[in-house]
């Protein structure tokens, strides 16, 4: 009689722990310091269509600020939002501090979407948003790796992948405007 209390007791606990355990496999389970050093809560973003980009000031693909800009004012009241998660992982092409990329983006290419505090998108310190959008495990979507600056990820209303999208891409091709206007 003991035994079975005892097995029930903890079967109970088991099943109280595991149900606490964290298992969204959406981008909204994330809190992440903006640019300025406030939280940004991925909550938020439920409803909407979010691409998510990594950015370097001193690329050959820093050009793209410019795209990402006109798509963001073009469609953000279409429940559409770019964030964009510097990173100074390829050739230190993004060597400031947070303020001096905000100031950059700011003077060079009148960036309004939200920018995150500088992170770190590949390798063993991997950021935990970065953590999530390259592996399946957490993603429920396909393992990836971030093969440059400039990588977009393509995040549907329910916070999950649905595409990834090349660095040399650009944010205004085709395939990213349909995605974005695609009723979904």
């Amino acid at each position: 009689m003991l035994k079975q209390l005892l097995t029930s007791i903890l079967l109970t606990m088991s099943l109280t722990a595991s149900s606490q355990i964290s298992t969204d496999d959406s981008i909204h389970q994330f809190k992440v310091a903006d640019i300025s050093g406030n939280i940004f809560d991925f909550s938020e973003l439920k409803g909407k269509k979010v691409m998510i980009v990594n950015t370097a000031s001193k690329c050959g693909l820093t050009y793209q600020y410019e795209s990402l800009q006109k798509l963001y004012s073009q469609y953000k009241d279409f429940n559409f939002v770019i964030i964009g998660f510097p990173s100074n992982d390829f050739l230190w092409q993004e060597p400031g501090s947070n303020e001096q990329i905000k100031d950059f983006c700011e003077e060079n290419y009148g960036v309004t979407f939200p920018m995150m505090s500088k992170v770190v998108v590949k390798g063993s310190k991997k950021h935990p948003i970065y953590q999530f959008l390259t592996q399946k495990s957490k993603n429920d979507f396909k393992d990836s790796k971030v093969t440059w600056n400039f990588q977009k990820y393509l995040i549907n209303k329910d916070g999950k992948i649905e595409k990834i999208i090349a660095p040399r891409t650009r944010p205004d091709s085709e395939e990213i405007v349909s995605w974005i206007t695609n009723g979904d």
